[in-house]
């Protein structure tokens, strides 16, 4: 049997935080912890090895990047803060630098692997990765929108009382303030959701602005992405054929194309198998539409800089 192997590029909040999650819920043989302040890395692996004896044998160690040789995925949490009087194109430029790095030197030892982007701005540096790798576009996962899907879930669930797992609900277009809920696809087991409009108006913003919340309180978010980017290895690692909200390339999707979003797809072994072209409203193609220019402007502000 063919040993599962993950490799976490970034031991910061949320390289620890998944590669923890990922070890908890048994998702590989073999995780590999890499970070560019060795000890911190070192330090996770010894202390997720000394948790052995309550959770059974899973190999892990602090690694280079000769050990990504033979993985099946390779997650990328790496990045730079924003340094004062930084501006976000100058931060942008200088994360995509990391990552051409980082990517550059995966690249030496791995060629089969899929590729699992978290940094943020997400959709952008997943967009830079495929074009950097050189690597079929489904091979290239950014988490997208699955947090911002599950957190539109969870509060709808809390204002009918009934479980998230029961609410069908989608937040799409880039991880960030230009995404959009599709309130005319929500529903509980296909009952339209009796909301008004306030209501609505309320979710949506508590869903959008909930990392600033987050932020604010406590500094970073890392539990729940944690949580989502388990979801995506589990689809990849189990051939699950399930459909995640997370951002891949758009090609002609509603008019859009050459560009990184958070929309549903079908994800398995192959990586992104199929992107649903959803029927949406006009006022939501629009928005989509919107959303896309903003990430495009972006990436020619940065590749022009």
């Amino acid at each position: 049997m063919n040993k599962r192997k993950i490799v976490v590029i970034g031991t910061g909040a949320v390289g620890s935080t998944t590669a923890y999650t990922l070890l908890l819920r048994h998702r590989m043989d073999e995780l590999v912890l890499i970070d560019a302040n060795v000890d911190k890395a070192i330090g996770d692996a010894l202390d997720m090895n000394h948790g052995m004896p309550f959770i059974g044998r899973t190999q892990v160690w602090a690694g280079s990047y000769k050990d990504c040789e033979g993985a099946d995925i390779i997650i990328i949490t790496a990045g730079s803060a924003q340094k004062p009087g930084e501006t976000r194109v100058e931060l942008l430029k200088r994360n995509i630098g990391i990552y051409d790095s980082i990517i550059g030197e995966v690249l030496k030892y791995n060629q089969d692997g899929i590729l699992l982007i978290a940094t943020n701005p997400v959709d952008i540096m997943s967009y830079f990765s495929w074009k950097k790798s050189g690597w079929p576009v489904e091979r290239i996962i950014g988490s997208g929108t699955l947090l911002d899907s599950a957190r539109f879930r969870y509060l709808i669930g809390q204002n009918l009382n009934i479980d998230p797992r029961s609410v069908h609900a989608h937040i799409i277009g880039e991880h960030g303030d230009s995404e959009l809920p599709l309130w005319s696809l929500a529903n509980v087991a296909g009952t339209e959701l009796e909301m008004d409009e306030r209501t609505k108006e309320y979710i949506f913003t508590n869903t959008r602005d909930a990392a600033y919340q987050i932020i604010n309180t406590k500094g970073s978010t890392y539990y729940a992405i944690a949580l989502a980017i388990d979801r995506i290895c589990t689809a990849i690692l189990k051939d699950e054929g399930a459909v995640l909200n997370i951002s891949t390339l758009l090609t002609d999707y509603h008019g859009i194309s050459d560009v990184y979003l958070g929309v549903p797809s079908i994800v398995d072994r192959s990586g992104v198998r199929e992107v649903l072209q959803l029927d949406i409203s006009e006022e939501e193609k629009e928005l989509l539409q919107q959303s896309a220019n903003k990430i495009k402007d972006l990436i020619a502000s940065i590749e022009t800089a």
